[in-house]
């Protein structure tokens, strides 16, 4: 999930500067309820994390929303400024529903597309953090390397989006895209209870091909593939699970991995929190690393453990 779309205030963006404080009070309250799900529900006692766990999730969600957003969005608008004056607020006339497909398009298929090439030899190393994590939580959800931000498209084009008028429903986009992908990495699944219920058994099927759920992104993160369960290859809808469905890279099978992470860490150890939010800047002296020069990645076919069977709802 790996993306946040949070509060800012910039003047350049927003003309007075002010956000809708209904809209912020919205986020922190998406936060607050899944977090509050998580401690309630006493899984949180399950993470085992390490300090290089809270230390990189901790430090990314404020690098994110405090450094990377906020000044791609600000580069956006002077920019905009500087050569394009006449198209601020060019697009403000569209219909809210013309601007939420343009930025399901702009924003959330890039970010499809992003998150996919991520997952080959060439991005690995700045979407490796992600997966590293293993467990599932809300805490995990912008857990990513600084430059995977840095560099997604669907950040840039928001911006862009943005100084062209489209403030007022980015905002209610940004908060419908937050609920669903803290949704889906919360170690809560909401998605669980609703399949045993018969009646609502269409329904079910409607939604978890239009949206990212617990049971498809948990695949996702799965340790292997080789349960039938686990989808480290696919499923890398954000928003929309719709991509996934359309370009082929879709697992559906209602349960749930027994076990989430890489393998290389179960074996040789942790990467270093700062080597994994900073690469290329550091590198790892780790054996079987993809966050080293010519470092080889771990295959799953070099494991020798049995897997451990799925978890059924």
């Amino acid at each position: 999930m790996d993306d946040i779309r949070g509060p800012i205030e910039n003047k350049t963006l927003w003309g007075k500067g002010r956000l809708n404080l209904t809209q912020n009070a919205v986020l922190v309250a998406i936060i607050v309820m899944f977090a509050g799900l998580e401690f309630l529900s006493g899984r949180y006692k399950d993470f085992k994390a390490t300090p290089d766990d809270g230390k990189l999730e901790l430090l990314m969600f404020v690098a994110l929303v405090a450094l990377i957003q906020p000044l791609i969005f600000a580069l956006a608008g002077i920019a905009g400024t500087a050569f394009f004056p006449d198209y601020r607020n060019a697009l403000a006339s569209l219909p809210w529903w013309a601007m939420a497909g343009i930025l399901l398009i702009g924003d959330d298929m890039t970010q499809y597309w992003w998150h996919r090439v991520s997952h080959t030899p060439l991005l690995w190393p700045l979407h490796r953090a992600h997966h590293s994590a293993h467990y599932m939580s809300l805490r995990i959800t912008y857990r990513n390397n600084f430059f995977y931000y840095m560099m997604m498209p669907g950040i840039w084009v928001s911006g862009v989006l943005i100084y062209l008028g489209f403030g007022n429903v980015y905002l209610v986009y940004v908060v419908i895209k937050l609920t669903v992908i803290m949704g889906a990495h919360c170690a809560v699944r909401w998605d669980e209870p609703l399949y045993r219920i018969k009646a609502l058994q269409p329904v079910m099927w409607v939604v978890e091909r239009t949206f990212s759920t617990p049971a498809t992104h948990w695949a996702h993160h799965a340790l292997t593939n080789r349960d039938g369960v686990g989808h480290y290859t696919g499923n890398f809808g954000n928003l929309l699970f719709l991509w996934d469905i359309l370009f082929g890279s879709a697992h559906i099978t209602r349960r749930y991995p027994a076990q989430v992470g890489l393998r290389d860490d179960q074996l040789f150890g942790k990467e270093r929190w700062y080597v994994e939010m900073f690469y290329p800047f550091f590198s790892s002296k780790r054996e079987h690393s993809a966050l080293a020069p010519n470092g080889r990645i771990y295959a799953e076919d070099q494991l020798a453990e049995p897997l451990a069977s799925a978890v059924k709802p």
